[in-house]
């Protein structure tokens, strides 16, 4: 069973856009579960896309990030309030 979808900030998908805008390689550090130890992943963010109600982030060399398990991107941490 999926867990479900917590969306993130405003402000955090903002500099998500951004850094997807200026095709800056970026520093990813998330979970895949809530009790796995962080993962860092660098990259450049290709796309931000919605699929079934549920955010993600696809980078250019297609991995693919559900954005409720980023925990921060270039050592900014997620929020999860608007």
């Amino acid at each position: 069973m999926a867990t479900p979808y917590i969306p993130i900030s405003c402000s955090f998908y903002d500099e998500l856009e951004a850094l997807a805008t200026t095709r800056q390689s970026c520093q990813l550090v998330y979970r895949t579960q809530p009790d796995s130890p962080p993962v860092t992943y660098r990259g450049i963010i290709a796309d931000l896309f919605i699929e079934d109600k549920v955010e993600y982030l696809r980078l250019t060399d297609g991995f693919t990030l559900r954005l409720d398990n980023l925990l921060a991107v270039d050592q900014k941490e997620r929020r999860d309030v608007c």
